[in-house]
């Protein structure tokens, strides 16, 4: 018997593009026309999201997949779990699938917590006494047991996300598909999550596992796939992947420019034009003193006003793990100021003060959002910089201080008798 869980040859998925879905009604002339008019663009009208991707995965490997905010990763996913056919190639499974793509994927709103995670479990092909036996586990798992009878449309975001992922992780499917999802949870939760596909990965299932989330990948995969604008350009041990993506993903130039396609449409009004990295001095650049501030700007538009919107940046190392994270409107009385942002362009700035990081490599990633209303846009692969310490404190010592900070202490030195 074959050891492939799964088993990918020349998948490939094309989407139409153009204005016609936005057209509520039309006359037979009109329908005619349009049919012309696409029938002559041909390839104009369409766009390849996945082409030509081929792999295998073996039964209980845990495969990592990454790739910029675009790139066809979550396409690939909904194809393996039969969400949308290919339009090109085939997919093999061998096994139930369980999936977590999004927040609640599958769920009814109107049922209640408990009657989604049978109508779950049954979809996965589980018996009702598999589904009896886990359900227990499953709500302990989840919290949010005092609303276990309560309709999920009542649930917020994170509720929601707590029930979806104690299903998909807990109903023992021979094949977990995960995509990016764990960024809606706190941190605690995410901690939960990662610590029980750890658990999942142990018991020889295997597991897709799509995220932005450098540290998770290292942790819970042996190799990775890195996709580029919808074709996979590598497959590798996870830590030579990731290096490859962070040095292939960042600009090396200080800045990152977005191009009109890769921005997804759902990040209007939003729309991000570039992020850039200025020293002391004022210029772009991709290398800055420890001993000089520095500042990280972001440039972006608004087609409509937008309430409450907060543009904000994380700082991580290179292999994923954060340093801090800041908004524009952290500030009560900026925050007071920007109610409401018009349609226009603007750019918002952060300085990063003087003898404050340690020498290395450090990745930028921006978030635009309004608080527990919606996410516009998020990226944590954005650009990277370097930090010279030259004539920072305890450069007297030729040795390597731990951690990313290097802040310039005030030291008193008391005698005592």
């Amino acid at each position: 018997m074959s050891s492939l869980a799964i088993r990918v040859e020349k998948l490939g998925k094309q989407y139409r593009i153009g204005t016609l879905a936005s057209q509520r009604y039309q006359t037979l002339r009109d329908t005619l026309t349009s049919v012309f008019d696409r029938t002559r663009r041909g390839a104009n009208g369409t766009i390849w999201a996945l082409k030509d991707i081929s792999f295998e995965v073996e039964q209980g490997q845990v495969l990592g997949i990454v790739g910029r905010n675009g790139a066809g990763k979550s396409t690939l996913l909904k194809i393996l779990s039969r969400v949308t056919d290919p339009t090109e190639g085939y997919g093999e499974i061998r096994g139930r699938v369980g999936s977590l793509l999004e927040v609640g994927t599958g769920f009814h709103p109107e049922l209640t917590g408990r009657e989604n995670i049978y109508l779950n479990g049954a979809i996965l092909g589980m018996r009702r006494s598999e589904i009896q036996r886990k359900f227990d586990e499953i709500v302990a798992f989840s919290e949010v047991g005092p609303f276990i009878d309560t309709p999920v449309k009542r649930y917020s975001s994170g509720m929601y996300l707590r029930l979806a992922f104690a299903v998909a992780a807990h109903l023992e499917p021979e094949i977990l598909v995960v995509d990016e999802v764990l960024a809606v949870g706190d941190a605690e939760f995410q901690r939960k999550c990662l610590g029980k596909m750890s658990d999942v990965a142990q018991q020889g299932r295997t597991v897709l596992f799509v995220s932005h989330n450098m540290s998770a990948i290292l942790r819970l995969t042996q190799e990775t796939l890195v996709i580029e604008k919808g074709r996979l350009k590598m497959r590798a041990p996870t830590p030579q992947a990731v290096d490859y993506y962070l040095s292939q993903g960042f600009s090396q130039e200080g800045q990152r420019i977005w191009e009109e396609d890769e921005v997804p449409p759902e990040a209007a009004p939003f729309k991000p034009i570039a992020v850039r990295l200025k020293d002391a001095q004022g210029r772009v650049s991709n290398a800055v003193r420890s001993t000089e501030p520095f500042t990280i700007e972001v440039e972006y538009a608004l087609s409509s006003p937008v309430t409450g919107l907060r543009v904000g940046l994380y700082l991580m190392s290179t292999r994923g793990e954060f340093i801090f994270t800041s908004f524009d409107t952290d500030d009560p009385s900026r925050y007071e100021r920007y109610p409401v942002r018009p349609a226009g362009r603007y750019v918002s700035r952060c300085t990063i003060p003087a003898d404050w990081l340690n020498e290395g490599r450090y990745a930028v990633g921006i978030n635009a959002s309004s608080f527990r209303v919606r996410r516009y846009f998020h990226d944590e692969q954005t650009l990277n910089f370097t930090v010279d310490a030259t004539g920072a404190p305890g450069m007297q010592w030729a040795e390597p201080r731990l951690g990313p900070l290097r802040p310039r202490l005030d030291w008193q030195i008391e005698v005592m008798d």
